[in-house]
Order: C-alpha cells, then sequence, then structure tokens
C-alpha cells in the first residue's frame, strides 16, 4: 500500500460508543437544552457517551454556560478555542478530541433535532459508516434557502459534484470515517464536502428540522460568497479549467472582430483605419487577462497559506478531557 493511503480497516476498542460534537457560537442560552436534551436523547441507546462543545468565541457567555455543564457531569465536556476559526475549523477540533466509535456533528441552535438520532444511529446498525440527516422540510427563512440553494448549486457546478442542499453537518459517522476526514490534509476544511469525499458507505434519511430557537443565522450572503469561492478553490480545479475555454472563446471573438473590422474597412465605412479595432482589442484581452491572472493568483494565494502549515486551530482551555488545563 502507498505510504500516502489510508488504512483504516484495523479493529480498534473504543472508550465510549457515541460522541456528539457540536460547535458553539451565539445563543448560549440554548446550551442548557442542548445537553439536557442530548442526555435524555443518549440515554435511550447507551450510556456509554460524550457530548463535546466547541466554544468558538462569540462575544457572549457561551463558555460559562458550557463550563456549567460541565461541573454537573463529567460526559459533557468543553473546547475553548484561542478566537474564532470558523464553523467548520470548530468541528475539526471537536473531532479530533472524539473517543467514540460512532460521532454525531449537530449544530447548536437546535435546529437540528437531538430527537432525531435514535433514527441516524438505527440505520447506521444496518451496515451504514455515514448516515446523513435530511432536512426534509426547512424551517428557515426564504432569503436563507435561497441563499442555501444558491451556494450548493454554484458549488456542485465548479466541483463537478451533486450535493445535495437539504443535507448540511448533522449526521451520524463511524469511527473510520471520522479519522479519514482527520487525515485530509486540507487547509481549507468544510465538513460535508471532505465527508462525501472519503466515501464508505453513506445513505440519508429525512429528519425533523426545527425552527431556530434564538438567534439568527451568522452565515450572510457576503460570509456564504466567501464559504464558496474558498471551498471552490480548495476541492477543484475547474476554474483553472474553464480559463482554457475563455481563451480559446477570446480567440474566437477576436477573429470574428476581426473579419467584420477587415469587410468594414474594405467597404469605406471606417473613417479612422485601425481605431475601433486596437481599442476593442486593448480593452478586451487586457480584462481577460487581468482575469485569468486574479484566478491563478487565488490559486497561488491558497497554496501559500497551505504551506505555512499554521495550525487548522488553537485550543486555549479544555473541560472533563483528561489533559485539562485548567
Amino acid at each position: 500500500m502507498s505510504p500516502l493511503a489510508l488504512d483504516t480497516s484495523k479493529k480498534e476498542r473504543f472508550d465510549v460508543h457515541i460522541s456528539v460534537v457540536s460547535p458553539i457560537y451565539g445563543s448560549p442560552t440554548l446550551v442548557p437544552e442542548l445537553v439536557l436534551r442530548l442526555h435524555q436523547t443518549l440515554a435511550t441507546i447507551t450510556e456509554s457517551y460524550e457530548i463535546v462543545l466547541v466554544f468558538d468565541c462569540s462575544n457572549d457567555n457561551g463558555w460559562e454556560k458550557i463550563r456549567q455543564e460541565c461541573q454537573k457531569d463529567r460526559r459533557v465536556k468543553g473546547i475553548h478555542l484561542s478566537r474564532n476559526f470558523g464553523q467548520h475549523y470548530a468541528i475539526t477540533a471537536g473531532l479530533t478530541h472524539t473517543k467514540g466509535e460512532w460521532v454525531v456533528v449537530m449544530d447548536c441552535d437546535l435546529q437540528d433535532v437531538p430527537e432525531e438520532i435514535p433514527k441516524l444511529y438505527a440505520v447506521a446498525q444496518d451496515g451504514h459508516d455515514t448516515v446523513f440527516g435530511q432536512r426534509v422540510n426547512r424551517n428557515d427563512a426564504f432569503i436563507k434557502r435561497f441563499l442555501s440553494k444558491a451556494f450548493y448549486s454554484i458549488f456542485s457546478f465548479f466541483t463537478d459534484s451533486k450535493i445535495d442542499p437539504s443535507i448540511a453537518n448533522f449526521g451520524i459517522y463511524h469511527h473510520s470515517v471520522i479519522q479519514a476526514v482527520l487525515n485530509m490534509g486540507d487547509h481549507i476544511r468544510f465538513f460535508p464536502t471532505m465527508v462525501r469525499w472519503v466515501g464508505f458507505r453513506q445513505t440519508a434519511v429525512p429528519v425533523v428540522h426545527a425552527a431556530r430557537a434564538d438567534g439568527k443565522s451568522t452565515y450572510s450572503f457576503r460570509r456564504l460568497f466567501r464559504l464558496a469561492a474558498e471551498n471552490i478553490i480548495a476541492f477543484s480545479d475547474k476554474p483553472l479549467r474553464l480559463t482554457i475555454i475563455l481563451g480559446f472563446l477570446m480567440s474566437l471573438v477576436s477573429f470574428l472582430f476581426g473579419c467584420y473590422f477587415l469587410l468594414q474597412a474594405m467597404l469605406g465605412k471606417i473613417a479612422v483605419l485601425g481605431f475601433a479595432s486596437l481599442i476593442v482589442s486593448l480593452w478586451f484581452l487586457g480584462g481577460t487577462i487581468i482575469f485569468i491572472l486574479g484566478i491563478i493568483g487565488i490559486y497561488l494565494g491558497k497554496t501559500f497559506d497551505g504551506v505555512k502549515g499554521r495550525p487548522l486551530f488553537i485550543v486555549d482551555e479544555t473541560l472533563n478531557f483528561d489533559n485539562d488545563e485548567l
């Protein structure tokens, strides 16, 4: 086997059966309810579980809420990042600290319903390594549904992949899937796409998607656009390949313009010979070259970010782990 390949076929013994990872950003008032409902739900499956809450440094008392829950039950564990790294980096931080054979990833706003976990777990026991929660009826505002659909449509086009916009982070994943995702060397993290890429036995089941209980989504149009651009660059070279097509079309259009101006000159309809064709060519070629250089520059910039070798996240403090920094 190639040294670059990943072997996940080895049998392992696990400290806990199910781990739940939830990045906490905003809506600190929901943390107690989230933990309570997770305790009640997970207890119907197994007593061997852990709840990993990753505080992504929102400007509220979310960490204090997490600390309070950790003091009540050592199965609740907290991770405090050194700054706001973003949702998918917070998920990665939580995944690196899990000990479960099965890992559930869910948002903290309770739109991902904890009571749906047994359904996901039951399907996983039928021989699936990944079971996605499919939000058939989304309880989101129209603008959010529209932006989400546009995001996944653009992402699917540029990455040549079919992505279901009703599927996000919520799901249950076997340890082997999580290890494969963690071993991906991508500097830009986008959990749903990474899970799909690693493969294994995957399926999706419809789940209830609740209305947001508190706060509002932080994914504005600007953030979604930036997220799409970064992940298109990270997961596909299609924009570079499209520049080849653009170059061909540019040559074709330039040739047709040349033929047109040649005909106009032969008919004596151009007062100042060469002026129109020169201006059109300069603007057209200049804009195209700048556009192509911009795309190449973005890829070079992302490559530069990757080779710097900076950590994906930095942990400031942990609670209820063996190596707690209290």
